[in-house]
């Protein structure tokens, strides 16, 4: 088992009412005198769209009968409509028969969800659990859990740099700058084998300074869809091991991508079990339906109770900065499906008929995609996993999938087969060949 990872104590210096004054986070033109009719936020800046969230805004505004949003990761139905799974309307009515009240939840949240949350990432029989060497703390989705996080490592962890898998899900550059966190970008996906560069990905982990912090993907990686193989999981383990860095899983598809929870968490759980700590963000937008709940938490696994127990501390203080407190509704559905055996029968259902209409679109997709083009390989389609495929569609082409054909995708070649019907499988091979094979 490894060391505890040793974090310094830190106390921000005392800062004057005069000082918090005279700090001008936002630029000022040199005029003395403010200009008629003009804002004091005049001068900044215009943000720029949101690549992801923006292509929904486009999606809404375009009049094409056949428009697809194949750009934001929500589950639809067959029939392209959002899905409000069963078991959460079954938690729901449980809930509303309780009569539970709206009381603030701790900084820390739910009870009963951190208890389940936590043992539905590591399993029953985790020993981490049973020597309380996890922190956990309740908190907004996965997004929520990776702020809180890095507000962390920035705090705890001065001067150390976050390693991000290139390319990788759009907001994680965002938490961790916002934080003050500085980032970098190891080799992840190969673009000639549209798959796993697990030899590039290993040399730039080689090359990290010791204690640096590296986030994984623990599976269907977004936006790849490409997965190591536990044999790679174990040769990444080694080399984390050796470097002394620190894992950050980011856990978001559990139990949605393979149709299995057990199998989702592999990973991580074969770092728990081999005593490497590890920071791990989980969320259960996608596997519950939650989107709009923001229902998620951030772990961290450590080598002894006592760590835990000062980490917790500090995590709950950061929350109550940020935050104060989760939300109570979206935690108390999970927290009810969970130990709810037969909600929890139900629930691994639910997530195996998503996962497999899923994995039914992937393969009409491939087979249709080789009906239009054969001498191409189309095989990624059906070795990636989870809701996305990487296409490899530049940004020309995935312009033309756009302004013709009205498939709306992110400019990186990535498409969400979860926004996919069988019915639609067809005109989406025709868009995809007709953009590889007439624009460059």
């Amino acid at each position: 088992m490894t060391a505890s990872l040793a974090f310094p104590v830190f106390s921000p210096p005392a800062v004057s009412l005069g000082a918090r004054r005279s700090r001008r986070p936002i630029s000022r033109k040199s005029s003395s005198a403010p200009r008629a009719g003009a804002s004091f936020l005049s001068d900044v800046e215009q943000a720029p769209p949101d690549p992801i969230l923006g292509v929904s805004v486009a999606f809404r505004e375009c009049q094409n009968p056949n428009k697809l949003n194949l750009g934001v990761g929500a589950y639809r139905t067959e029939e392209l409509k959002p899905y409000v799974l069963d078991v959460v309307k079954r938690a729901e009515k449980l809930m509303l028969d309780a009569g539970y009240d709206k009381e603030y939840l701790p900084m820390q949240g739910l009870a009963e969800f951190n208890a389940a949350t936590v043992e539905l990432l590591l399993g029953k029989e985790s020993e981490a659990v049973k020597s309380n060497r996890v922190a956990t703390v309740q908190s907004l989705s996965g997004t929520g859990s990776l702020r809180v996080g890095a507000a962390f490592v920035a705090k705890f962890m001065p001067g150390a740099k976050v390693f991000l898998p290139s390319p990788t899900w759009g907001n994680h550059k965002n938490i961790f700058a916002d934080a003050g966190v500085e980032w970098a970008e190891y080799r992840y996906y190969d673009a000639t084998t549209v798959g796993l560069d697990l030899e590039g990905m290993l040399g730039d982990l080689e090359a990290a300074p010791e204690g640096s912090v590296v986030v994984l993907h623990g599976c269907a990686h977004n936006p790849t869809g490409v997965d190591p193989t536990m044999d790679d999981w174990t040769k990444i383990a080694d080399v984390v091991e050796r470097r002394k860095l620190v894992p950050f899983f980011d856990v978001a598809y559990q139990g949605f991508a393979s149709g299995s929870l057990e199998e989702d968490a592999s990973s991580v759980r074969m770092f728990a079990d081999r005593g490497i700590e590890f920071f791990c963000a989980q969320s259960y937008s996608k596997n519950l339906g939650l989107y709009a709940e923001r229902v998620g938490a951030i772990n961290a696994v450590l080598a002894d109770a006592d760590a835990a127990k000062k980490t917790l501390s500090q995590l709950n203080r950061i929350a109550r900065a940020m935050y104060s407190n989760p939300p109570v509704h979206g935690a108390r559905i999970a927290a009810t499906v969970i130990n709810d055996p037969e909600l929890f029968q139900r629930w691994n259902e639910e997530m195996r008929e998503m996962a497999g209409r899923i994995k039914t679109v992937r393969g009409m997709l491939y087979d249709d995609l080789v009906t239009r083009n054969p001498d191409k390989d189309w095989s990624f389609v059906t070795r990636q996993i989870g809701m996305f495929s990487f296409t490899g569609l530049n940004e020309t082409q995935v312009k033309n999938m756009t302004d013709k054909h009205a498939v709306y995708m992110t400019k990186d070649g990535r498409i969400s087969l979860a926004g996919l019907s069988q019915e639609k499988c067809a005109y989406l091979a025709d868009a995809i060949d007709d953009s590889f094979r007439n624009v460059q």
